[in-house]
């Protein structure tokens, strides 16, 4: 296969059609989740480091990463009483949400670009809708995210509002964003990178692999780990459905994960 150019301007010989790495960011792990709209500067300047280093020598090369909301839009969404199941009809409450994700994504982008990282946002408000209501499923477009994948950008999603037929616009999350574009997009490994280094036991130690949610479902039941996507287990349970091997980890075991290594646990 001859060489081309990507976004970035380097030299690429990768498959424009291989199956990329969907890598999910927390929202806890890249803000103060107890200052509303507050950067974790270190934290996100660690991560945005180590998808650099991994893009730069090769070890990933396609790759689309989704962040959470953290302090940013969970902070308006909670204001508004809007949730994944609760929506909205007042367009200002909307913009609220949106605009606070839009600003932690442009952080999130500027500091990928310091990197020079060809990262691009994909806002989900945009694309996005629940046509059966809340309780329906997502209707995620992905010929744009495929299509700049191809053309060897980065697209960068987020949690954020979506459109939902019956209830306005509610929320959808940056977990169940990472679903679809796993089972969309063929992606190879999923990693999902948070303030926790895995799946804890009941015993707060790190459960190393989990083949089965039934082999683990006492020892998350009793788990702290939880997050806005409805916890721990929740979020073992979708990770569990899908055909690519998907890993949850902390910061530490981001370089790892993106270096082809197990980080946190293995959910296969």
């Amino acid at each position: 296969m001859s060489a081309d150019r990507g976004a970035s301007g380097t030299e690429r010989t990768d498959d424009a059609s291989a199956p990329p790495v969907v890598l999910k960011l927390g929202g806890s792990l890249i803000t103060d989740k107890n200052r509303p709209e507050t950067l974790d500067d270190a934290a996100l300047a660690a991560a945005c480091d180590a998808v650099a280093s991994a893009l730069a020598d090769g070890a990933v090369d396609r790759l689309v990463v989704v962040h959470g909301g953290g302090s940013f839009g969970h902070h308006h969404a909670s204001e508004h009483g809007v949730s994944t199941t609760a929506g909205t009809a007042d367009a200002g409450a909307v913009m609220d949400i949106h605009s606070a994700m839009t600003e932690l994504n442009r952080a999130v982008l500027n500091r990928l670009h310091e990197r020079d990282v060809p990262a691009v946002p994909v806002h989900p408000l945009s694309l996005s809708a629940r046509l059966e209501g809340p309780d329906g499923d997502l209707d995620l477009p992905l010929s744009s995210t495929a299509t700049l994948l191809g053309e060897g950008f980065v697209p960068v999603l987020h949690g954020d509002g979506v459109a939902t037929a019956g209830a306005g616009v509610t929320v959808v999350s940056g977990d169940e964003l990472v679903v679809e574009l796993a089972v969309g997009l063929g992606a190879r490994r999923v990693g999902v990178c948070s303030t926790v280094p895995g799946v804890l036991d009941s015993d707060g130690e790190v459960i190393p692999s989990i083949d089965s949610f039934e082999a683990v479902a006492d020892a998350l039941g009793a788990s702290d780990a939880t997050d806005v996507s409805g916890g721990m287990a929740a979020k073992v349970r979708e990770l569990l459905a899908l055909d690519a091997p998907a890993h949850v980890f902390g910061a530490a075991g981001l370089e790892p994960f993106l270096r082809g290594e197990d980080a946190g646990t293995r959910i296969d």
